[in-house]
């Protein structure tokens, strides 16, 4: 008995995550306090005008990303953004936006550069205001931090490393485009999985652990496997790239450059789903 027993508990599916593997990655609005963390807000200059929460700081993660694909974001280049910033190593970082894709990407880009303790607010500006937090109007110039020596992540992909992992059985590669973009062709074997579909369409905040979880198994998304999200311009990519680092995966990495290189690119294999 015992043995027909071990058996069928063997065999049972296992259970589905009751919670994130990493939930300290998400921060909730009520939590979104400058005490608490180093605030930064990625929208317009003049939408921050207009009021943002209470501390947070203005900054544009557009030029960082293009110094990313210019190949000019080294040690130095960190080192004097972050610490005009105010950013240390003991102060996490809460990054948000009314887009979500600007905030992930400011969390990845953040990341990349070495900061090691950076996370999202969960349903960004949207969800603060609804949650009626107080907002301010008044601009913050961020203290001066000491120059610190960040210690770059590899969280970046290239158009080498795509090419070497299309259609390869021990990596994962995630397309996040729309199903009309995906239609005009993608990598080799990427598994297709939009980055809409990790939100809740009407709070716009990640959906819960067990959710994730059933979209992973079901798009054969591996989180066990070192995974390589793209989508046009990296963007949607760091949302991807963010949710399989909410659940666990361990080697993540975004193909910043994108669709936008990829499929331009004559000599790189494509496939029409």
């Amino acid at each position: 008995m015992f043995t027909l027993l071990l058996s069928a508990s063997l065999l049972a599916p296992a259970a589905e995550p009751a919670k994130y593997a990493k939930p300290d990655l998400l921060v909730e609005p009520a939590d979104a306090k400058a005490d608490k963390f180093t605030v930064l807000d990625t929208r317009t200059k003049d939408k921050y005008a207009d009021g943002h929460v209470p501390g947070a700081v203005s900054v544009a993660v557009g030029p960082w990303a293009k110094a990313v694909n210019d190949g000019k974001a080294d040690a130095a280049f960190w080192s004097k953004e972050l610490a005009n910033l105010g950013i240390t190593p003991e102060k996490p970082v809460l990054v948000y936006s009314d887009d979500l894709r600007d905030a992930a990407r400011g969390w990845w880009l953040l990341k990349l550069a070495g900061v090691p303790d950076a996370r999202l607010l969960n349903g960004g500006w949207d969800a603060y205001t609804t949650a009626k937090l107080d907002v301010s109007k008044d601009a913050v110039s961020p203290p001066q931090a000491s120059a610190q020596k960040w210690k770059a992540e590899p969280r970046l992909a290239v158009l080498a490393d795509v090419v070497k992992l299309a259609g390869a059985k021990d990596a994962c590669v995630v397309d996040t485009r729309s199903a009309t973009e995906v239609a005009g062709g993608k990598v080799p074997g990427a598994q297709v999985l939009e980055w809409t579909e990790l939100l809740d369409e009407t709070t716009k905040k990640f959906k819960p652990a067990p959710a994730l979880m059933k979209l992973f198994d079901e798009r054969k998304v591996d989180l066990g496997k070192p995974c390589v999200t793209y989508c046009q311009g990296g963007g949607r990519a760091a949302v991807m790239a963010f949710g399989l680092e909410l659940m666990g995966a361990k080697d993540v990495r975004n193909y910043h450059k994108s669709w936008g290189e990829y499929g331009a690119d004559t000599t790189t294999p494509k496939e029409k789903k």
